[in-house]
């Protein structure tokens, strides 16, 4: 499947001073030095999951990747079986959240499945968050243009910004409506800025703010 993208141009728009080559290769060598070190952990959480809710312990979710192409996203499942059917949008006190879902959530630990998609080169460690298909409607068409032109990220600086979203929405009279009018917009602003003046320092630089604004 593949959102309309017409006029998305050639691969990879990155700024002239980021190499795509260098920007995979470090992105191969990162998360699989990172997948191998936290194999006991995802052991460790696997379990838990298992004993406090049951199974799946993978959540898989389509996400929109570059060119438009979608792929599933994968996390650690944080909500009861079946819980996005309808809403695709999560606030504070969902109550669809499992016990260990909220410690999973809190710490950010349930996206490291998503080194996986990484290595399999659907994601970047670094780069604009993927956005289920519904969302990207939203999009204008530079958008499209120049946020998909790019490998979606595990972080950026809008992760960092938003690392408390989830209470933005909990917040909200109408949670849906925040996010499309308040919250996206902004987001979209930051990933056009980070595709358009991205580096190879500025990818270290992320990720080392986004481990200090989560822990």
């Amino acid at each position: 499947m593949t959102i309309s993208v017409a006029s998305l141009t050639p691969p990879l728009r990155f700024s002239a001073n980021y190499d795509p080559v260098v920007k995979r290769l470090f992105d191969l060598l990162v998360s699989g030095i990172a997948t191998i070190l936290f194999l006991p952990l995802f052991f460790v959480i696997a379990i838990a999951i298992l004993v406090d809710s049951g199974r799946p312990v993978i959540y898989r979710q389509i996400r929109v990747g570059r060119g438009g192409d979608t792929f599933h996203i994968l996390k650690f499942r944080t909500m009861v079986t079946g819980a996005d059917s309808h809403l695709k949008l999560t606030a504070g006190n969902d109550s669809r959240i499992t016990r260990i879902g909220q410690f999973l959530r809190r710490y950010k630990i349930d996206e490291l499945p998503q080194l996986l998609n990484v290595v399999l080169g659907d994601m970047s460690l670094v780069g604009p968050r993927p956005e289920v298909p519904e969302f990207v409607e939203y999009y204008t068409a530079e958008d499209k243009e120049i946020i998909l032109s790019v490998r979606p990220g595990i972080t950026d600086n809008a992760s960092i910004e938003f690392k408390d979203e989830n209470a933005l929405l909990d917040g909200a009279t109408d949670p849906r409506a925040c996010y499309v009018e308040e919250i996206l917009p902004a987001k979209l602003s930051l990933y056009r800025n980070y595709v358009e003046n991205s580096t190879l320092a500025r990818d270290i630089s992320i990720i080392f703010k986004t481990m200090r604004a989560i822990w």
